[in-house]
């Protein structure tokens, strides 16, 4: 369901960007738009692994230096049938972890310092799979195609509020107040609404990568436990140096602020389900994993 919920959203957000395209820039503003935030995007994909993994100082380590890690990530990466991803780990107490790369054969796994002194092995072993299976699924692929959508519209829209619609032609000169009235709430109101698309995506794939993470561990219980433990940990220690900008990439908000169901408002904007959620979806799966 999960799948088909990301497919739907992907397809909305597109037809949402032909629509306003056509609206405020026409054939070319919306080529250009694309070009433009393709270009940013997809150069941030091709190097995603490097510039998040800089950005958290996280340090590669081999299996000297790390054997009980290493030999979690090379057997759970066996079940996953992926190639075993370079483990990193970021020099903070605050427990959270990661994973990046543009496809499988380019993935790499990061935790912190943290949640490797506060979680049980199987807990680990929980959250280390769910980072697997965001890698298999290809979710830096996914958000990476919905952020350029996202960005194309947001460009539209800046340069439609700095010139005018541009792309638009008007031979009789008379313009329908209640057009431009339209236009300008579109302008406005559009990006916000593409943005909240790509939470949603974000947030379909954190539950994806929970019932992937589950079933190539075996184990949806100390996941739950593991979402738990970090969700509760992380509202006291939250990141200090996290970037809004790579909130999504961790298994959980590195601000905090996952627990509680909260209103259909409050949960719109969120890059996570809500916590609680995520484990009672992971309770539910227990009885069919073995």
């Amino acid at each position: 369901m999960n799948q088909i919920k990301t497919m739907l959203l992907l397809t909305a957000l597109t037809l949402l960007f032909i629509w306003f395209g056509n609206l405020v820039g026409g054939q070319v503003g919306m080529i250009y738009a694309l070009v433009f935030a393709g270009l940013m995007n997809f150069v941030a994909y091709f190097f995603s692994d490097k510039i998040v993994l800089a950005m958290y100082r996280a340090q590669e380590v081999s299996e000297w230096e790390a054997p009980e890690l290493h030999a979690i990530v090379e057997r759970l990466a066996q079940r996953a049938g992926i190639p075993k991803p370079r483990v990193y780990i970021i020099p903070t107490q605050t427990p959270n972890a990661f994973a990046t790369g543009r496809n499988p054969n380019h993935g790499a796994v990061a935790v912190t310092e943290g949640i490797l002194r506060l979680l049980s092995r199987e807990e680990l072993e929980g959250v280390i799979a769910h980072e697997l299976a965001h890698i298999k699924h290809r979710d830096t692929l996914i958000m990476t195609v919905a952020a350029t959508i996202v960005g194309a519209i947001t460009v539209l829209a800046r340069l439609s509020l700095w010139f005018g619609a541009f792309g638009r032609d008007d031979r009789e000169g008379n313009a329908n107040p209640l057009a431009l009235v339209a236009i300008v709430v579109a302008i406005i109101v559009l990006p916000i609404a593409a943005i909240l698309i790509q939470l949603a995506i974000s947030r379909a794939r954190e539950f994806l990568a929970d019932e992937g993470g589950a079933y190539i561990s075996g184990k949806p219980l100390a996941l739950a436990s593991a979402l738990a433990k970090l969700e509760k940990t992380v509202s006291f220690v939250p990141m200090a140096d996290a970037n809004p900008a790579t909130a999504h990439l961790f298994i959980v908000n590195p601000f905090g602020g996952g627990q509680g169901l909260g209103s259909w408002f409050v949960n719109l904007f969120r890059t996570h389900p809500p916590t609680e959620e995520r484990i009672a979806r992971l309770q539910a799966l227990a009885l069919r994993v073995r």
